[in-house]
């Protein structure tokens, strides 16, 4: 987000509105101004979110973008406000208010792409970002715009009270609530960190096919993490909650609950024991464990990675890559999920798209560019962080689909390995599918019961061995909130069942017994 950093109280309110529809402004508080900056910025003040755009105007801007050749071309309008506050040890640390809008404009020509943007949002600044973009495609052939015309996707967001709405002593009191829950729950959590933000982002697509698509996405991130001491170690908690909602959110899963899983892992960790290294068992947890899946499995099945033939799976559609239990879905339906948006940042709607169906691959996850290249449907996967962005394929809701198994079936047939509860960072290299990810809360287990927790576990393999060694998935799939990396960030859900892996490599600080 563009901008200076300023002090709530050195700017007027009337300044600081029309600063904030110029094109970005981020305004950082100290904990002295933090009530004043929220005083400064109530819910009557705020320009609507999403600009009032004439359909001439975007008409114009997609004609220019294809003067000079190309086949395809498109505007991306985009307006964000958002709020982020920050406590830490029970004390209000910072919050920032941000403002920020501008507009992308892509051109395509064969395999090329042409792209400007402008923090301006007004038809001479979008005028020459069209002209910058379409140098990319002089003299090629230019496709003739379709003049735009209103569409009306499915709507997957609902929202009962939106955030423009809520006072922000709504949003301090969910901090404080969070706080004093953790730090009630046991005298070892010493210290907590509240992270709570929200944003309202308006968005206008108009491209050359003659779609014009303007909405509004809420969304709300809150984290809460607990810092445990005891036996001479310490541990950090963390739980997450994000949906694309309204305040509601918080009534239907409360800053409590968020609060104390984080404060329950911070202590029961306090336990752990060294990992053990080997080839082992491996039981996942159900819900945000499928980041692994995500990253290992997900990333490979984009497809710029396939157009370029790289990656585990090129050439293997309608192949068996995995085991007959394993089915994985991208789905952008899933109502007010943090990986869901309606359509995506290029107009498609959200889709369920089966990626991989009883270990068949049949799908890979397309944007408009690698549809064309690679011949496939448009997925509603091309997503981008903001209008400085172009859009890329990437995933929204992604899972593993539950099985028949119960999980304390999968647990109990398990003799001996790890049973992991939560996974912490974590990387996979698409073009070789190679990953390794670290174990936040993991347990050993033996003769079929969950024991001691252990520390420092690693998990290292490759995204096909992975698929094809699952051999038992449970009827108890959940989901986790999280933000995926690919060059630039997207809000994403991963998600899954209770899972066996067979013979997974675990890295540890200690042999096996």
């Amino acid at each position: 987000m563009s901008g200076h950093g300023i002090f709530a109280g050195d700017i007027p309110r009337r300044k600081f509105l029309e600063m904030g529809v110029k094109g970005g402004l981020a305004i950082a508080a100290s904990p002295i101004l933090l009530k004043d900056l929220l005083a400064k910025t109530g819910p009557g003040d705020l320009p609507a979110v999403g600009p009032a755009l004439d359909k001439a105007v975007l008409d114009r801007v997609v004609a220019r973008a294809l003067a000079k050749g190309g086949e395809f071309a498109d505007v991306y309008v985009e307006h964000r406000i958002s709020r982020n506050i920050l406590m830490e040890e029970s004390k209000f640390r910072s919050a920032e208010f941000g403002i920020s809008q501008g507009a992308g404009v892509r051109v395509i020509a064969g395999d090329k792409t042409g792209f400007a943007y402008t923090d301006e949002i007004g038809e001479e600044a979008m005028l020459r970002a069209a002209e910058v973009a379409s140098f990319i495609a002089r003299g090629s052939a230019a496709a003739k715009p379709v003049p735009i015309r209103a569409g009306a996707p499915p709507v997957y967001i609902t929202v009962k009270l939106p955030l423009s709405g809520i006072a922000d002593e709504k949003r301090l009191d969910v901090c404080r609530r969070a706080d004093q829950a953790a730090r009630g729950h046991d005298p070892r959590i010493k210290m907590t960190s509240i992270s709570y933000y929200d944003e309202v982002r308006g968005r206008t697509i108009a491209n050359s096919e003659g779609l014009y698509l303007v909405d509004e996405l809420p969304l709300l991130f809150f984290i809460v993490q607990a810092l445990s001491e005891g036996n001479d170690t310490r541990h950090m908690g963390r739980e997450r909650l994000s949906r694309h909602s309204g305040f509601e959110m918080f009534a239907e899963v409360t800053p409590e609950r968020i609060a104390l899983t984080a404060a329950r892992e911070a202590v029961a960790m306090l336990e752990a024991k060294d990992a053990p290294a080997g080839k082992l068992d491996v039981v996942m947890q159900n819900g945000w464990g499928g980041v692994l899946v995500h990253e290992a499995v997900g990333h490979p099945l984009e497809a710029d990675n396939i157009a370029r033939k790289i990656g585990a799976f090129t050439g293997k559609l309608g192949q068996k890559v995995a085991s007959d239990v394993f089915t994985m879905i991208d789905d952008g339906t899933l109502p007010n999920f943090r990986g869901t948006t309606n359509w995506d940042d290029e107009g498609t709607p959200g889709k369920r798209n089966v990626l991989i169906d009883k270990g068949v691959l049949v799908k890979y996850m397309t944007d408009v560019l690698s549809a064309k290249q690679i011949k496939m449907e448009r997925t509603g996967n091309g997503r981008r962080e903001s209008f400085r962005y172009l859009p890329i394929p990437r995933m929204t809701n992604t899972f593993i689909a539950a099985g028949k198994d119960k999980p304390a079936d999968i647990l109990a047939s398990t003799k001996n390995g790890i049973y992991v509860q939560a996974l912490s960072g974590g990387s996979v290299d698409p073009t070789t599918g190679v990953f390794n990810f670290t174990c936040r809360e993991a347990y050993m287990i033996e003769d079929g019961r969950k024991t001691t927790p252990v520390k420092g576990a690693t998990l290292i393999g490759n995204c096909l061995d992975i698929i094809q060694n699952i051999d038992a998935v449970g009827d108890d799939l959940e989901f986790g909130p999280g933000i995926c990396g690919k060059g630039q960030s997207a809000e994403v859900t991963a998600g899954q069942p209770t899972v066996r892996l067979r013979g997974i490599n675990v890295g540890g600080s200690r042999a096996r017994a």
